[in-house]
């Protein structure tokens, strides 16, 4: 575990004797350090967000932390306290009175209880905190592109940039459709080999999709790449359907290489569903995939996830078709690997709920009255397919590899407890 952080150990302000302080506390920063933390002196108080750790040695500490605290939070403020509290010389008590005393006025914080150093599990849960607490203040510094306006049928899923903000943090940046366009312009024929060449050279099969489609898909890439550039984004949405009607051409490869290249680019124009990708990533680490719930079979608690692009980095092996719906440009049929995932969905006009469920990936398909890359589950824990018939949040669906169910719901019980996570 590499969490950066800095950590103080702290004394009563009536100083212990020479040697005291580390004698109680030598073990437990020894711990701190390989956890990822810095140890830092009493009067270094970072004004950037670098996360701060109280080790509280003893009690009699509570006014040097409240003092600490308050010099803190007028250089950082908005950030929560976070105190180590151990089993001898009154630290657990002095902790409780201090965060109880922050939480009157209103602070956020918690108490990270070690039974010893070796605690693996508090150690773990410090870990997991942090790094929760470092997603939360990332998703607020995140920009996130709306390139175009939401898809017409994403009737549920067109929040205001507001409420997006609101509720998850990040700041959506309105781009207008003609600033790809001129990207698509000024980009030229031999930008465009290197990577219709790696495309091609990659897949097992190249089915419909000409020469040319290829160049015009490599192109759409250039440019929703320089937008990406231009307005410093870390995530967009695309109304993809517009590339469909009028370069006659899809979006498909350049969302998938984004996605490949940790610029997180969702379909449609979703903003939600770009959430969802964007917080599993930076929460998991992982490379999300959106797609839509084409098929389910509630006895059986299985669902058909569809969808014309994929992250290759995602897939064992692709094919090259073209777009389901339009018969034109690329599309990516993939094979997902068999195994565990994790699949959520975002919801709610506050967009405050939340539906996850963990199953396993059962088969890839290629029906051809779907969407390419296609893919049955079985639901093992969390949400059913039933959820999705009689409270659906809305169409597409998040998926990422692994079983990360309990992950998700720790974070949103404690960075955001508006969250509600069904």
């Amino acid at each position: 575990m590499s969490q950066k952080f800095g950590f103080i150990p702290i004394q009563p302000s009536s100083l212990l004797a020479e040697g005291e302080l580390e004698s109680i506390t030598g073990d437990y920063v020894r711990a701190l350090e390989e956890l990822g933390g810095e140890r830092w002196a009493a009067d270094t108080i970072s004004d950037d967000e670098t996360q701060l750790v109280l080790l509280v040695a003893t009690g009699g500490t509570e006014a040097v932390i409240l003092e600490l605290w308050a010099k803190r939070a007028r250089k950082s403020p908005g950030q929560p306290l976070f105190l180590v509290a151990h089993p001898g010389n009154n630290s657990l008590p002095a902790s409780l009175e201090v965060l109880a005393r922050l939480q009157q006025d209103g602070a956020q914080g918690r108490i990270f209880y070690l039974n010893g150093p070796d605690d693996a599990a508090g150690l773990r849960e410090i870990a997991d905190v942090l790094h929760d607490n470092e997603v939360r203040q990332a998703l607020g510094r995140a920009r996130i592109g709306l390139v175009g306006s939401p898809s017409d049928w994403l009737v549920a899923s067109s929040p205001d940039v507001s409420t997006v903000e609101a509720a998850w943090g990040p700041t959506v940046v309105q781009v207008e459709m003609d600033e790809v366009v001129k990207a698509l312009e000024a980009v030229s024929d031999a930008d465009l080999e290197p990577h219709v060449g790696a495309f091609v050279a990659g897949a097992t099969e190249v089915c419909e999709p000409t020469a040319g489609d290829l160049g015009d898909v490599a192109r759409v890439y250039l440019a929703l790449k320089k937008v990406v550039d231009d307005f410093k984004l870390d995530a967009l949405t695309v109304r993809c359907f517009d590339f469909v009607q009028h370069q006659r051409t899809t979006g498909c490869f350049g969302l998938a290489q984004l996605t490949d290249e940790g610029v997180i680019a969702g379909c449609e124009g979703d903003l939600v569903s770009t959430v969802g990708l964007l917080w599993a990533h930076k929460l998991l680490g992982v490379t999300p995939w959106m797609a839509n719930p084409a098929q389910l079979d509630p006895q059986n608690n299985t669902l058909w996830l569809a969808h014309c692009t994929v992250p290759r980095s995602l897939i064992e092996s692709y094919r090259l078709r073209s777009h389901f719906e339009s018969g034109l440009g690329v599309g990516i049929q993939g094979a997902l690997p068999v195994g565990p995932v994790t699949l959520l969905r975002i919801g709610g006009k506050k967009m405050d709920r939340l539906w996850l469920a963990e199953g396993e990936i059962l088969r890839s398909g290629d029906a051809e009255n779907l969407c390419r890359t296609q893919v049955e589950i079985h639901l093992t824990r969390g949400g059913t397919v039933t959820d999705l018939l009689r409270a659906p949040l809305g169409n597409h669906l998040v998926l990422v590899l692994g079983h990360h169910l309990n992950r998700l719901q720790g974070w949103c019980k404690g960075s955001v407890s508006h969250i509600a996570a069904l």
